[in-house]
């Protein structure tokens, strides 16, 4: 071990040999198509395949095998769940009470189980279950959290049995190796972030003795086992001494640079130099109200994010205490301070949302941000009880009366559906609040796909600001926040009480048995424009599509011949064989081999 002071540490020769010899380099495959935390190392939660119709839940599993509620809620942030681009379901399982964790591997088709592979890793210590997030390289080379700030990695996760792991510590294996026990209090304490060059990041805190002397920092491992690491001390110049619980480290677009919070007394975003974790620029994180320093507190799960221009953004918690909403900060590609915060920001990560899903927009920004926007009921200034979601345009603004602050501002917003029923007598109009800390957006259907305490998962629709497909998972519980993301077929994939929910449209089983239904709910319902029909087939058949009136005629035919096994999809835009259809009710019919199917929609002008 090379270090400096143990303060900023290389793996020496001889571990990094070792490591070479563990971790041989995978042959090149597809990249992930959902990676780890919000979907790519900038954090965007921006899907790169269009959604599957929210038809109703395909399979689910859970990915907490002994939840603890308190007082009915269930204080714990879930690792996201990470999927290859053949398909397979990487899915992060609490086992135990205590914390005890495991991946497992799903097929993305029906939830079965292919493999588990059981990890020593030991959770910090917070007032909330901390996240486990391990994380997929671009070669689908899984790496997870482990005992003693070390990392198991595994190749072959495509496959039908477990594939062997490897043992990585960022301070070399044969410290670790040696004396496992006296590492015990160094833990892995952010989700793993992975580069587009297999590198991968993470923070971890060491909170007593080791016989090295590290103390709490950001680590980095190489695809081939070497490490780096460097002490939240000797970043800060001694103004921090740790990184915050859940804080997943982001990449800047070009992978120079690699943004953490890390807090002391007060709480700092950090640049540092990707390869080499020098710091290159630091900012102290300030409540633009008070004028103190904003806290980064170990129950929050807020994230950097890197948008589009290489603009920064993190969410804080207020300080002194306000309304429960935080701030989102936002800070150029050097930290520095690059416009009005937004209105909520602790505990969530904003996603993009480029200009062009929201028409209605009219202003100058290429993107804009979409973040949870709760307003809790009794919360001080503004606790009105009405949460909503929220796209918010960072290049522009409005005074907020309720905090005096001149924040983003909002050009969508949209309240959740549910009565709060410990509210409602007091603040009318409250409604559950939305228990996310990620969404996906999904481009291709100009929608957001966020995750409720209701117990339901919904498509909020941009382009009618509304929404447009809602999804019953469970009956609702008062929980930590859960990110959302798409798999490689469409599906969508929610946490709710504790359990991983497939979304989307079965599978139509072509010449055999029909196992629920196949033909998806024609999207949106009621349409004014076009309509969408989607379906899946298990195998090759001759297929017709046809719109149906009222009166049994046929109005149109969107598919007629052979057609592959998969996805697929069809759009119609209201034409037929008498013209322009009119406003009423239609029937979307599928046929395919002997089975035939029917679904009822509307037309509106």
């Amino acid at each position: 071990m090379t270090t400096t002071g143990h303060e900023i540490g290389r793996v020496a020769s001889v571990g990094t040999c070792l490591a070479l010899l563990a971790l041989a380099v995978p042959a090149r495959s597809d990249p992930p198509l959902w990676n780890g935390y919000a979907g790519d190392a900038q954090h965007t939660a921006l899907s790169r395949v269009a959604s599957q119709p929210l038809a109703g839940v395909i399979w689910q599993t859970p990915v907490d095998l002994d939840p603890v509620l308190s007082g009915g809620t269930l204080y714990a942030h879930y690792g996201s769940a990470l999927v290859t681009a053949a398909g397979t379901v990487l899915v992060p399982v609490k086992t135990t009470s205590a914390g005890a964790f495991r991946v497992e591997a799903h097929a993305g088709a029906n939830g079965a189980l292919r493999w588990e592979i059981d990890t020593d890793y030991v959770l910090p210590t917070s007032g909330w279950v901390p996240v486990f997030g391990p994380a997929l390289t671009p070669v689908s080379r899984l790496v997870m959290p482990a005992a003693g700030g070390t990392l198991l990695a595994a190749d072959g996760v495509d496959g039908t049995s477990a594939p062997a792991t490897t043992r990585v510590a960022f301070y070399g294996e044969p410290a670790y190796d040696s004396n496992p026990s006296a590492f015990a209090d160094v833990k892995i304490c952010t989700p793993v972030t992975s580069d587009p060059a297999g590198d991968v990041y993470f923070g971890y805190q060491a909170t007593g003795s080791n016989p090295l002397g590290i103390t709490s920092g950001l680590a980095r491992v190489a695809p081939d086992g070497s490490g780096r690491f460097v002490t939240a001390l000797a970043a800060t110049g001694g103004a921090a001494t740790q990184i915050p619980i859940n804080c997943a480290p982001a990449l800047s677009r070009d992978g120079q640079t690699v943004y953490v919070a890390m807090a002391g007394t007060n709480s700092y975003l950090v640049a540092l130099d990707a390869a080499t974790l020098a710091t290159r620029e630091q900012v102290e994180l300030i409540d633009p109200v008070s004028g103190h320093g904003a806290s980064t507190p170990s129950v929050s799960s807020a994230a950097p994010m890197v948008g589009p221009d290489d603009r920064v953004y993190f969410g804080v918690f207020e300080n002194p205490y306000l309304n429960d909403c935080g701030w989102l900060l936002q800070f150029d590609a050097q930290l520095a301070p690059a416009g009005v915060p937004g209105g909520f920001g602790w505990d969530a990560t904003p996603s993009v949302v480029p200009a062009s899903m929201v028409p209605s927009y009219g202003g100058g920004s290429s993107y804009l941000l979409m973040c949870k926007y709760n307003h809790y009921a009794g919360a001080g200034p503004g606790g009105n009880g009405i949460n909503q979601l929220a796209i918010l345009d960072p290049n522009d603004s409005r005074f907020d009366p309720n905090t005096g602050a001149t924040i983003m501002k909002e050009v969508l917003t949209i309240a959740g559906v549910t009565p709060d029923s410990d509210y409602i007598a007091t603040y009318p109009g409250a409604v559950r609040e939305w228990c996310i800390n990620s969404a996906v957006v999904d481009t291709a259907t100009h929608s957001v796909l966020a995750n409720s305490e209701d117990g339901r998962l919904y498509r909020w629709d941009t382009f009618s600001n509304s929404f447009t497909e809602i999804v019953t998972l469970t009956a609702g519980l008062g929980e930590a926040y859960t990110p959302t993301l798409v798999a490689a077929d469409g599906r969508t994939y929610a946490i709710n009480d504790a359990t991983l929910f497939a979304v989307g449209t079965p599978t139509l089983a072509v010449g055999g048995s029909l196992a629920g239904e196949a033909l998806a709910a024609p999207w949106p319902n009621p349409a004014r424009g076009e309509t969408r029909f989607a379906f899946t087939l298990s195998s090759a058949s001759t297929v017709r599509l046809e719109v149906i009136d009222l009166a049994g005629r046929r109005v149109a035919t969107l598919l007629s011949g052979a057609l592959p096994a998969g996805q697929h999809e069809a759009r119609w835009n209201g034409g037929g064989v008498r013209g322009a259809a009119p406003a009423g009710v239609y029937f979307a019919r599928l046929e395919a081999g002997s089975l035939a199917l029917t679904r009822r929609f509307v037309r509106v002008r």
